[in-house]
């Protein structure tokens, strides 16, 4: 890296500013990428991914219909986990026959 030489401060000044820019740039990036990332830790997008990639064993119409049934699926997840800990509740109470 060749060392730079300045004939004045306002070059040094002019300098200085065009970094100050580009590491404001560089940080806003870094943050950027960092939101776009905890956006992408979703469950819906893990669920999709993992039973995405599981799907390209699958071809055709098989393949499809699954595809179309997964953001179903995964909207009914928080549903069934909470309703689940009530049917439980309900099947451990009936009595059991003599």
């Amino acid at each position: 890296m060749e060392t730079k030489k300045y004939s004045s401060y306002a070059q040094i000044d002019r300098e200085l500013e065009i970094l100050k820019i580009e590491k404001e740039i560089s940080y806003q990036k870094l943050v950027y990428g960092i939101k776009k990332t905890k956006e992408s830790f979703t469950p819906q997008n893990i669920v999709s991914g993992v039973i995405g990639s599981s799907l390209n064993a699958f071809s055709g119409n098989y393949g499809t219909l699954i595809n179309l049934a997964i953001p179903y699926v995964v909207k009914a997840v928080p549903f069934v986990s909470k309703v689940f800990p009530t049917v439980i509740k309900w099947v451990s109470k009936l009595k059991r026959g003599n």
